[in-house]
C-alpha cells in the first residue's frame, strides 16, 4: 500500500484522450511509495441542483468519495477555447457542494494542462486556478505545468516524451512535498 494516494482526474472524456494518456503514463511511472489512482468524468451528469436536492447522482458520489480518499489531486486538462472544458468546470462544480464543505477544500492540487498548440493550455490553467479557489482547494505553487504539441508526443496511448514525463515527475515530487507539510488526515477509507 502506498504511502500517498494521489487521485488523478482527467478533464477529457474522448476515448484516445492525450489527457488520460498523460495521467496514464504518470501512473505507471510513480515513484516507490506514491500511487496514483486515475479517474474519467463519463458518469457526471449536468450539475442541476434540483437533481442534487433528490439525492446526490452515484457517479458524483464516486468522484466525491476517491477526491476525500486521496492526499492530493491532479488535474489534467485540455484547453478548449482559451479555457477549461465544460465536463471538468461541471464536475467542479458538483465537488464543490456543498459550500465550504466540499472534498477540495483544503486539498493540495497539481494541474496539469496539455494541447496541440504551443501555450500547452496556459490559459486554462488560469481558470482552474480560479475555480479551484473558489472552492478552497490548494493549488500548489509550482511552474505551470504544460505541454505543447502533446498531439506529437502521445502514441499507443502514452506519454512518450521523456523530457515532459520528467517534468511531470518533477512537478508530482512538489506536490508530494506540499502534502508532506500538511498535518496529515484521517483516511476516509
Amino acid at each position: 500500500m502506498p504511502d500517498l494516494k494521489l487521485l488523478g482526474i482527467s478533464g477529457s472524456m474522448r476515448r484516445e484522450s492525450n489527457n488520460t494518456a498523460v495521467l496514464r503514463t504518470l501512473q505507471m511511472s510513480m515513484p516507490a511509495g506514491i500511487g496514483l489512482s486515475v479517474i474519467t468524468l463519463d458518469d457526471i451528469p449536468l450539475y442541476n441542483q434540483d437533481v442534487e436536492l433528490c439525492g446526490v447522482p452515484r457517479g458524483v458520489q464516486e468522484l466525491k468519495s476517491a477526491i476525500e480518499a486521496s492526499d492530493g489531486i491532479i488535474l489534467c486538462s485540455p484547453e478548449y477555447n482559451h479555457g477549461m472544458p465544460g465536463v471538468l468546470k461541471n464536475a467542479l462544480d458538483w465537488v464543490s457542494r456543498p459550500a465550504l464543505s466540499s472534498p477540495m477544500k483544503g486539498k493540495p492540487v497539481l494541474i496539469v494542462t496539455s494541447s496541440p498548440a504551443f501555450t500547452g493550455g496556459v490559459r486554462a490553467q488560469a481558470q482552474l486556478k480560479e475555480t479551484l479557489s473558489g472552492m478552497l482547494a490548494r493549488v500548489i505553487a509550482w511552474p505551470q505545468v504544460v505541454i505543447a504539441g502533446v498531439h506529437g508526443k502521445v502514441r499507443e496511448g502514452r506519454l512518450v516524451d521523456e523530457a515532459s514525463v520528467k517534468f511531470l515527475l518533477d512537478a508530482v515530487g512538489g506536490l508530494a512535498a506540499e502534502i508532506a507539510m500538511l498535518p496529515r488526515r484521517p483516511s476516509a477509507t
